[in-house]
């Protein structure tokens, strides 16, 4: 049974939510339509299995799933994951990753923070708000099937290379 790795320090975790805001604040879309989903969740799907990668995808715009992909090696359990952090970008427009990490860096659970129902929520990572400029979070992209940090990471430099294509930026 291997052990769980230490909890970052104060300092590390005040570094991590800095890197996390910066992302945010960086990718930002200038519009955001249901073809832009569409080419989104392609590119999602090629590198995902350029990389050999178990994931479940999802975007969605407001109630809305404009692209759902579930590559081999994932399973429904996927699609609960990707509901429950998605309803976390949806309630606070922050990842999951970033809103988890802040309840982790005061040594509580968003249940604790916020009542919210681990049933219904997930502060893990893997759930990015889709922000159109000038308009505010409209959507959410996700994704589930690594660890937490890695399914964040992921969909992190997928969107930014989406948006340095110029594509929708």
């Amino acid at each position: 049974m291997t052990a769980a790795p230490p909890e970052p320090s104060a300092t590390e975790f005040a570094a991590l939510l800095a890197q996390l805001d910066a992302e945010e604040a960086e990718l930002v879309f200038s519009r955001f339509d249901n073809d832009d989903a569409w080419r989104l969740g392609v590119q999602l799907v090629d590198a995902a299995r350029a990389g050999g990668l178990a994931v479940t995808i999802s975007i969605r715009r407001g109630a809305q799933r404009l692209f759902h992909a579930a590559l081999p090696g994932t399973c429904a359990d996927n699609d609960s994951w990707l509901d429950r952090k998605a309803r976390v970008v949806e309630r606070f427009g922050r990842s999951s990753f970033r809103m988890g990490t802040a309840c982790r860096a005061s040594g509580r659970t968003l249940e604790e923070v916020y009542g919210l129902e681990t049933a219904l929520f997930a502060a893990h990572g893997g759930a990015f708000p889709v922000t159109v400029r000038d308009t505010g979070v409209v959507g959410v992209v996700a994704v589930s099937g690594l660890p937490q940090a890695e399914d964040h990471a992921f969909v992190v430099a997928q969107v930014r290379v989406f948006l340095r294509s110029g594509t929708a930026a």
